[in-house]
C-alpha cells in the first residue's frame, strides 16, 4: 500500500505541477480559455492534483513514522 500511495502522489503531483505551469503560461500570453474551459478551471484542477499528491506522500510519512497500535 505505501508503494501504490507513493507512486500515486508523485504522479499526481508531477501531472498537477505541469498542469498549473501549462495553464499559466497560457493565461500570461493573453489566453482566456482553452476548448471550452477558462484557464482558471485548469488552473485549479492542476492545484488539486498537487493537493492530492500531497495528502498521498503525507499518509507515506505518517505510516512510517508511527508503527501499528497493539505492537
Amino acid at each position: 500500500m505505501p508503494d501504490t500511495l507513493r507512486s500515486l502522489g508523485t504522479l499526481a503531483g508531477i501531472a498537477g505541477l505541469l498542469l498549473c505551469l501549462f495553464a499559466g503560461a497560457l493565461r500570461l500570453s493573453g489566453q482566456h480559455w482553452l476548448m471550452g474551459f477558462e484557464i482558471v478551471t485548469l488552473l485549479q484542477i492542476g492545484i488539486g492534483g498537487m493537493v492530492l499528491g500531497c495528502f498521498c506522500l503525507l499518509l507515506v510519512l505518517t505510516g512510517r513514522a508511527s508503527p501499528p497500535p497493539g505492537r
